[in-house]
């Protein structure tokens, strides 16, 4: 049966498991790889939304994650914002849940 299956030989030399930096380095690289690929994105991320919630003023448009889109009409230093959906209807939120800042005049195009 020998045939099916070739033999394994043995090199001489040193191998991965000989070396005793293989263990270290490969921490470090996947240290890096953790830190590039989803530390990184993610803090910018954090950041982008930071300055947007600190940029945000009365009369700008903005959207929520509840998908509402209104007019911002009173903010207050607490951490709420009074939402103008329409004339008559205004709704308190917290200032976390506004997920975009929209062009002026989104809402009339609407």
């Amino acid at each position: 049966m020998d045939f099916l299956i070739s033999n394994a030989y043995a090199a001489d030399g040193a191998t991965v498991e000989n070396n005793p930096y293989f263990l270290p380095i490969m921490l470090v690289v996947f240290g890096l790889f953790f830190y590039f690929m989803i530390m990184r994105p993610q803090q910018k991320r954090a950041k982008a939304h930071r300055d947007l919630m600190a940029a945000i003023s009365k009369g700008d448009e903005v959207l929520t994650n509840g998908g509402l889109i209104g007019r911002v009409a009173k903010v207050n230093e607490n951490g709420y914002i009074a939402l103008e959906l329409n004339d008559s209807t205004q709704v308190v939120i917290k200032r976390d849940f506004i997920t975009s800042v929209l062009p002026k005049g989104t809402m009339k195009s609407l």
